[in-house]
């Protein structure tokens, strides 16, 4: 059964194919069957670019409890990221950290 849960963003940077690396312009994050990795449903990530050949593609399929440790790993990441911004370049950037009182 197809699950059709696909969320599609604008993506700036770049994906590596073979020895090449090619600008972004999407990424695809989606939730189905997996159409390479032995699994069942996946979290399917697809970083491409429209206007390059079919090619201009990275993916990935993770497994849903690896794509939650990721998330969990970009949201540390970004919080760091946003502290280095604010606090050590002085760039203003909105802090996302919350402390426990």
């Amino acid at each position: 059964m197809c699950t059709s849960i696909i969320e599609i963003v604008r993506a700036e940077g770049m994906a590596k194919r073979g020895d090449e690396w090619f600008p972004l312009s999407l990424a695809v994050v989606a939730y189905d069957h997996a159409r390479h990795a032995p699994l069942g449903d996946v979290i399917t990530l697809d970083f491409v670019n429209l206007a390059l050949d079919p090619g201009a593609r990275a993916g990935i399929e993770l497994t849903l409890e690896t794509a939650k440790e990721l998330r969990a790993a970009l949201d540390r990441a970004i919080a760091a990221a946003e502290f280095e911004e604010a606090e050590v370049r002085g760039k203003g950037a909105a802090l996302s950290i919350v402390r426990a009182a």
